[in-house]
């Protein structure tokens, strides 16, 4: 029996297809196919259903997968653990992430970088739901997303950590007379034309108020940060967003954009946070980058 062996049997039960497996593998489905079939001869039992459905592990497979799981689980583990006492650490960390929250934490990628030159680092910008499936399914280590109870039905799969509590703000033109105020009411903005990031959180809180906040005044929504900062920025509308999503943004630190507190009654809390697939083993490159965020959102005073 080969630790290979139990990783193919392992990545089968959770595509639920051999080619799946050896797409996630990398290797061929025919190595996959006689992998599982050794194992299945070696321990004289049936692993999994075939159909041209995919493969459905057997009730025999799902109780001798589990403990292929923990094997699988465990030698990574151990190989972190290795690592550690060598005189570099190498690896791999694949991080998607929410377009503020990668702004944000840009410093720590780079802080992580220096500090860790042989751990190959990989970062893509995605939107959260497709995060949140794409940790699932195992195409990244890390997600860093918003959080929200209003939403925990999505996180099924995933474990979740929590990095800080945010705070909604509204985004001005340095210029407009708003920007003379240090906080601002939904009374005050409602004649106020607005681009807003096209994320869930954002369109549950335009509803939620959308008998103070007209959505009319909404010129439009978009997945694309930089013409919303421009759009603020050319004095053409304001923005609501989280309060981390614009701490690294260049336009606020130079002063042309202003953050003003939004005075609301009640909100459900929002947070940054990171998920990864639950039940996997945390990668020693995860946990290092966590560290070294949280350090970074300290400096924020987080």
């Amino acid at each position: 029996m080969q630790l290979e062996q139990l990783t193919c049997a392992v990545e089968v039960a959770k595509s639920g297809s051999f080619t799946a497996a050896a797409q996630r593998l990398h290797i061929t489905l025919s190595a996959v196919s006689q992998s599982i079939a050794n194992l299945e001869h070696e321990l004289g039992v049936t692993l999994f259903f075939r159909s041209r459905a995919g493969a459905v592990p057997t009730p025999e497979g799902q109780i001798l997968i589990k403990k292929a799981f923990e094997v699988v689980a465990k030698a990574e583990e151990l190989r972190d653990e290795a690592s550690g006492y060598a005189n570099t650490q190498d690896g791999e960390l694949r991080l998607a992430a929410f377009p503020g929250p990668l702004l944000l934490a840009m410093d720590a990628i780079l802080d992580f970088k220096r500090d860790y030159p042989y751990i190959q680092f990989s970062v893509q910008e995605k939107g959260i739901d497709q995060i949140l499936d794409d940790v699932r399914q195992n195409e990244f280590d890390l997600g860093l997303v918003i959080l929200s109870e209003q939403f925990k039905q999505k996180y099924t799969g995933l474990s979740v950590g929590r990095l800080l509590r945010g705070e909604m703000v509204v985004a001005v033109n340095r210029h407009s007379p708003l920007a003379l105020s240090k906080s601002i009411t939904l009374e005050e903005l409602k004649n106020e034309g607005l681009v807003l990031y096209n994320e869930e959180y954002l369109r549950g809180f335009m509803e939620r108020y959308r008998t103070q906040l007209d959505p009319a005044n909404v010129m439009f929504y978009t997945n694309n940060t930089s013409a919303i900062v421009k759009a603020v920025r050319d004095g053409l509308a304001s923005t609501i967003g989280l309060n981390f999503s614009f701490w690294n943004e260049p336009s606020v630190q130079q002063g042309e954009i202003v953050l003003l507190a939004l005075e609301i009654d009640h909100t459900l809390p929002v947070d940054l946070g990171w998920v990864r697939a639950e039940g996997r083993h945390f990668p020693k490159a995860s946990e290092l980058f966590i560290q070294k965020l949280k350090y970074r959102l300290s400096q924020y005073g987080a």
